[in-house]
């Protein structure tokens, strides 16, 4: 599952009169499950969930559910791709 957020920083460059923004993009998406299912017997056990798929609609519960592992979203590692644009 992929999100996409932007974040716009702006400001004055120093020394300068000019203003200049600059846009963020930043796709966001959840990969292998790291939950130890092991741990509380000392072990580690992994379940080979190999990406978060929500459990349901954007906005309720089940869409921070895992609907292969049934983990929380907060298990899966999560990868930050960002591309900068300035103006």
């Amino acid at each position: 599952m992929k999100k996409c957020e932007s974040v716009i920083k702006g400001g004055k460059e120093q020394g300068k009169g000019s203003s200049s923004s600059t846009v963020s993009l930043k796709s966001v998406s959840y990969g292998q499950c790291q939950k130890n299912h092991a741990a509380k017997s000392g072990g580690y056990a992994v379940d080979g969930c190999r990406e978060f798929m929500a459990g349901g609609e954007e906005g309720t519960r089940d869409a921070l559910k895992c609907a292969a592992c049934g983990c929380h979203r907060n298990f899966h590692r999560r990868e930050v791709d960002e591309a900068d644009q300035s103006s």
